[in-house]
């Protein structure tokens, strides 16, 4: 734990200077504590930053507001991408990891407002691992996302984001020209063994 750079978050060193940064992304109710397990099976020896989102639903964090489930208030939404994308380059800075070598990994809301980072400040992430994510928002024109390498994971009896959603966010990231991967669980919204397994391959591969 350490500075505040206007979000409370965690801070674990890369083991090396070439390790790359893992940017770790909360779903709704959690905190900057979660992911860091999974951040560290993902990616042995990665540097990880874990803020806490900063709006508050019902008293659960999340990282932008919604008006409904599946409904997002886009303005709050554009805000809160630019003030992340800030704290990343802050968090660079102060911590000394490479801002050209950070991946999103994000559960839910967190994955949406990955999503939307790679779609609102393309550069920002060198990559993004999304479980559970959607459609945050639809920029015109598209970024440039040529070869940033994605994985999605969702789940095919997910109540909280239909298929068709995900599969709507694998096809808009394609035509901005990202390395896309989508893998399909049996399960529901919950993170899985197999999502982590499938992750973990993919990260060894790309």
């Amino acid at each position: 734990m350490a500075a505040d750079l206007g979000f409370e978050h965690i801070f674990q060193a890369p083991a090396d200077s070439q390790a790359p940064t893992l940017l770790l992304l909360h779903g709704t109710g959690g905190t900057e504590h979660d992911l860091i397990p999974l951040g560290e099976s993902l990616a042995p020896g990665a540097g990880l930053i874990s803020p806490r989102g900063k709006v508050l639903e019902r008293d659960m964090p999340r990282f932008f507001r919604r008006l409904a489930e599946g409904v997002f208030d886009l303005d709050d939404l554009r805000f809160r991408t630019h003030e992340l994308a800030a704290f990343v380059a802050a968090a660079a800075e102060l911590y000394g990891f490479d801002r050209k070598r950070v991946t999103a990994v994000g559960f839910s809301n967190g994955a949406n407002v990955a999503a939307s980072m790679l779609l609102l400040e393309p550069g920002v992430l060198a990559g993004a691992v999304l479980f559970r994510a959607m459609v945050p928002i639809v920029p015109e024109p598209l970024p440039l996302l040529a070869g940033t390498p994605v994985f999605m994971a969702n789940g095919r009896t997910d109540s909280l984001i239909p298929a068709a959603e995900a599969e709507r966010l694998a096809s808009l990231l394609r035509q901005a020209g990202a390395d896309l991967t989508l893998e399909w669980q049996p399960g529901g919204h919950p993170l899985t063994r197999q999502d982590l397994t499938q992750a973990q391959r993919w990260w060894r591969a790309r």
